[in-house]
């Protein structure tokens, strides 16, 4: 298996001073992925979780919804001098009847650890549809400084990243604000498509009330990958994508950018924050709270 970190040596330069020294590095590696047999990605991701990994990306995009569409994720063995396994190859096995979306079987996807998902054909094909639309699902409402808080949490789990700088995280928080699970990547996509693929496989799809928290920049993958998974609320502590913000629209997300501190914009969705006891700047009115 491969590590999340390494070892290298650095030259250090600090007040007019040098001195060389060991840093810890965060492990960056490619892993294919592959669909009954059949290659479909190759992503530059963190070794781990790599199952998950796999079977989050599938549900990204839309071939799985149910943790019995799978019947076996298996490594395979890659390609070194010495015949020994690289772990950085994943097959996905279908169970029996899983029908294969059109998108899987037209084309080849290469991923960066930056950029999630690169050279689809046209928008339409990336915006695939939910097979559990957020807008079906049961409503609850998190107030502003709950969502605050969570950056805090978040960066407080951050284990590798103490020792490296160099990681993304996810979090998957519940409507009270209990962390669930935590997933760190160099790539900030991989680090959702892990969370996901873990909920998939533990049978938790649709993840109906939670609320995503990403590290760095809500884009529009992370959006899609969001309403594919069931999830109604992402939060970030960067931007958001124009194309983000649309989409969330389109499809009922809650989507909620530079969240840092106690202040935050929102962007889509503001039906699912309790606004009640908060004053409007422009009319002096209490915002209007949505029936439940």
């Amino acid at each position: 298996m491969g590590r999340v970190t390494e070892r290298r040596r650095v030259l250090r330069i600090r007040d007019g001073t040098t001195s060389t020294r060991p840093d810890t590095l965060v492990a960056e590696e490619p892993l294919e992925i592959r669909l009954n047999g059949k290659p479909l990605a190759v992503t530059m991701r963190t070794p781990g979780d790599d199952f998950a990994l796999a079977a989050g990306f599938l549900v990204s995009e839309g071939v799985l919804v149910r943790a019995e569409e799978v019947a076996n994720i298996v490594y395979c063995a890659g390609a070194t001098s010495d015949g020994a396994n690289t772990y950085n190859v994943v097959d996905v096995r279908l169970a029996p009847g899983v029908p294969l979306p059109d998108i899987t079987l037209e084309r080849n996807v290469y991923t960066t650890s930056s950029c999630g998902l690169c050279g689809k054909a046209s928008l339409d094909a990336v915006r695939t549809a939910a097979r559990v639309p957020i807008a079906g699902q049961p409503q609850f409402r998190v107030t502003p400084e709950l969502l605050a808080a969570l950056p805090d949490r978040l960066r407080s789990e951050q284990r590798v990243f103490d020792r490296t700088g160099g990681l993304h995280a996810a979090g998957l928080f519940s409507p009270d604000g209990e962390l669930l699970d935590l997933r760190e990547d160099v790539g900030r996509h991989n680090a959702v498509d892990k969370l996901i693929g873990r909920a998939l496989r533990s049978g938790l799809l649709p993840l109906s009330r939670s609320v995503l928290l990403v590290s760095g920049r809500a884009s529009f993958e992370l959006a899609q990958k969001a309403v594919m998974a069931g999830i109604p609320l992402l939060a970030a502590v960067s931007a958001p994508s124009s194309l983000a913000v649309d989409l969330a629209a389109e499809t009922g997300l809650t989507l909620v950018g530079f969240l840092r501190g106690g202040s935050m914009n929102v962007y889509a969705g503001e039906e699912r924050l309790d606004l009640r006891g908060r004053q409007d700047l422009r009319t002096g009115a209490e915002p209007a709270v949505p029936a439940r």
